[in-house]
């Protein structure tokens, strides 16, 4: 599949600040609950999604239904067979949303873009268009 260079810029740059907001719950929330069996240690793999107690992706979203239109759904899935309390959940889907609107602007200088929670989830919003200033 051929892909747009400055798309895979984009994904690149999507990456680290998924990577980064891994870094910050693994060192606030990582000692919480036990990993899976089957799941490795925290920085015992070359990629953060597979090791630790998170695995945080980004899906993009038509939006429809949704207030932020299109978007990616930050997904943070916690790899634990405990079940994990809500008011933990909470907590971690706070922290995420701070620390990805505090990165954003490293990550995308320039972008109009936005962190936010609707029904449920977390989106990042607003401009996602992959060339100009924000995108090279």
């Amino acid at each position: 599949m051929i892909r747009h260079p400055d798309l895979h810029k984009w994904e690149l740059r999507l990456k680290g600040l998924l990577d980064s907001l891994d870094d910050e719950l693994e060192h606030r929330y990582g000692d919480e609950l036990p990993l899976h069996p089957s799941r490795k240690a925290r920085g015992n793999t070359a990629n953060k999604a597979h090791d630790g107690l998170f695995d945080i992706t980004a899906n993009f979203s038509l939006g429809i239904g949704s207030k932020t239109g299109r978007s990616y759904v930050i997904d943070i899935h916690l790899a634990t067979l405990e079940k994990v309390p809500a008011d933990l959940q909470e907590k971690i889907n706070d922290t995420a949303v701070a620390t990805l609107k505090k990165k954003l602007p490293e990550f995308f200088p320039g972008a109009a873009l936005d962190i936010s929670r609707d029904q449920g989830t977390i989106r990042l919003h607003g401009d996602l268009s992959f060339t100009g200033s924000a995108g090279s």
